[in-house]
């Protein structure tokens, strides 16, 4: 018998697929009859089976998949049964596929105040204007009052000499730093330098009461001040331990908020320091140096809190062979999506995520096949997993990843599967990381079997390397890639669009055009070639020999 909701959920399906539209005809275009007739042809079987997954997944009747809801929770039942029919034996909990994904979800409840004192007397900021707060997961209602120091872009990074912290004692202070990181690191280290999350461990460690964010003019444009406060209230997530407590690398440091340029000024007025710095800031620096602040800052912030269960799926391959069979590799794709939001301009609100993730978690069912279908048994066991709340910051591997369904030194290798863009003829394939370990051999010579070169990143800057769920495993030190169809060619010019017009927006759907069906298929003949040699290759992948993150994280190999 099906679930009532199960029930709804596939009538839902129905009525959502009859009504695709296609995208209104232009001069000398096809009409929107021959887009559709194009969109809904028959496939080969390859590709029809990759494109069922996809149109289930990226339904309206899933709304969006996001974590905890219903909708996702029929998805996660979906793929376990997928699982189940390729051969992979259940690797969650209690002899099932789902391992349970306890989640604390928390947001601001009021905008609270945020009031700096220099002299004894008190200056009000302005929430939109000068601040947006950040919910505290570890408490319903925070005040802190406490001295101020600024500690530059907030990095600590002992190999190459830097300690921004130099000159100022943190201990039980407020410490504001700078958003982002530098250009003077590359673009996976500094993106791994630039985590707020990451800063607030560092001054946790110096024994600071809280942060706060200092906005740039580089993190303005990447996301405005306007735009923060519009959002100020969203639900955030971690996951809870099993007391109930939100699981945070800064415990006991609370993000207080971001103060935006207007803000910093009101926060130092008068200061020496932040005018030394705020001109080094305007100068591209690299090096801020910090200083203490002569100001006490009081903050006032509610948090509403509540535990959202979901789940990650998992079914594992095991190995065949007695001496490393024991070993496992771990292919990963998130499951969820952004759910239901703001509408579009026709009136959308369901932010569906075909490419994003579904097309992953259709890449990674598929995969499983190949191996049962190959009739030969990887020499290492392979965990095929769908991870939940990724985009609420990567919870659902963090989770497994601090508690795995294997014992978690078996774990040598994590292959990662998110948002293959698939509108184009890929030339070559970008594995984000492959060059700090021996995975990077293995991904070219694989690449290379299925006739597809191996490309170099094209957005250094932006860090993808630290983005996606794959950098869970890199910071239990497994070596790790993340894996796209690259950009050369017309890769380029096509992501850029996908970007600009799908990415997180309702119009990411199955029934877009542009989607080249027989490109995802060639997308997973060469994951599996990659999946299949870490599994059989004689020796597990290691760290290149003094690489930073496995240095950082004790990786096997790095020392």
């Amino acid at each position: 018998m099906l679930r009532p909701a199960f029930a709804l959920a596939l009538l839902s399906l129905t009525t959502a697929l009859a009504a695709q539209e296609a995208p209104p005809a232009k001069a000398g275009a096809e009409s929107a009859t021959d887009v559709n007739r194009r969109v809904n042809a028959p496939l080969p079987a390859a590709e029809a089976a990759m494109k069922a997954h996809v149109m289930f997944l990226a339904s309206d009747a899933m709304r969006g998949r996001e974590a905890g809801s219903p909708e996702y929770d029929i998805a996660a039942q979906y793929v376990a049964s997928q699982f189940y029919a390729a051969g992979l034996r259940p690797a969650g909990d209690e002899g099932g596929y789902l391992q349970k994904v306890p989640l604390l979800s928390y947001r601001v409840a009021e905008p609270g105040t945020m009031t700096v004192t220099r002299g004894g007397k008190p200056v009000n900021l302005v929430f939109g204007e000068d601040y947006v707060p950040t919910g505290n997961p570890e408490r319903a209602s925070t005040l802190i009052e406490a001295p101020v120091v600024f500690a530059g872009y907030g990095i600590v990074a002992p190999q190459y000499a830097r300690d921004d912290y130099k000159g100022i004692d943190a201990k039980g202070k407020i410490v504001a730093f700078l958003a982002g990181a530098p250009g003077q690191f590359d673009g996976e280290e500094r993106a791994h330098f630039g985590s707020n999350a990451n800063k607030a461990a560092i001054a946790a460690n110096k024994g600071a009461a809280g942060v706060i964010i200092v906005e740039t003019p580089t993190s303005a444009r990447v996301r405005s001040f306007a735009r923060q406060a519009d959002g100020y209230d969203s639900w955030r997530m971690t996951w809870a331990d099993a007391q109930g407590n939100g699981h945070l690398i800064a415990r006991g440091t609370p993000t207080l908020g971001t103060i935006s340029a207007a803000g910093a000024d009101k926060l130092f007025a008068g200061d020496k320091g932040w005018a030394l710095a705020a001109k080094a800031v305007e100068g591209g620096k690299a090096s801020v140096p910090a200083f203490a602040a002569g100001t006490t800052l009081t903050v006032a912030i509610r948090t509403e809190r509540k535990t959202v269960m979901s789940s990650n799926v998992a079914g594992i391959i095991p190995g065949s062979d007695p001496r490393i069979g024991s070993e496992v590799v771990v292919l990963s794709a998130h499951l969820d999506h952004v759910g239901v939001g703001r509408p579009d301009a026709k009136g959308d609100t369901i932010y569906n995520g075909a490419m994003d993730n579904a097309m992953g978690i259709a890449s990674l069912i598929e995969e499983a096949k190949r191996f049962r279908d190959s009739g030969k048994p990887p020499r290492r066991s392979v965990l095929f997993l769908a991870v939940t709340a990724e985009e609420k910051g990567l919870i659902g591997a963090d989770y497994f990843a601090n508690n795995p369904t294997v014992p978690k030194d078996r774990i040598v290798a994590d292959v990662n599967l998110d948002m293959p863009v698939i509108t184009y003829r890929f030339e070559d394939m970008i594995a984000f990381g492959a060059a700090r370990s021996t995975l990077g051999e293995t991904v070219a010579r694989a690449t290379a079997s299925v006739g597809v070169g191996v490309g170099q990143d094209p957005m250094p800057e932006q860090g993808f390397f630290v983005r996606s769920d794959h950098y869970r495993f890199v910071q239990q030190g497994i070596p790790s890639v993340f894996l796209w169809p690259g950009q050369a060619g017309a890769g380029g010019e096509a992501f850029k669009r996908f970007l600009a017009t799908r990415y997180h927006r309702p119009s990411d759907e199955v029934g877009n055009p542009e989607i080249l069906w027989d490109q995802g298929v060639r997308f997973i003949d060469a994951n599996y070639a990659i999946a299949r040699e870490i599994a059989d290759a004689d020796a597990r992948p290691r760290w290149k020999k003094g690489d930073f993150f496995g240095l950082l994280y004790d990786g096997y190999g790095a020392r």
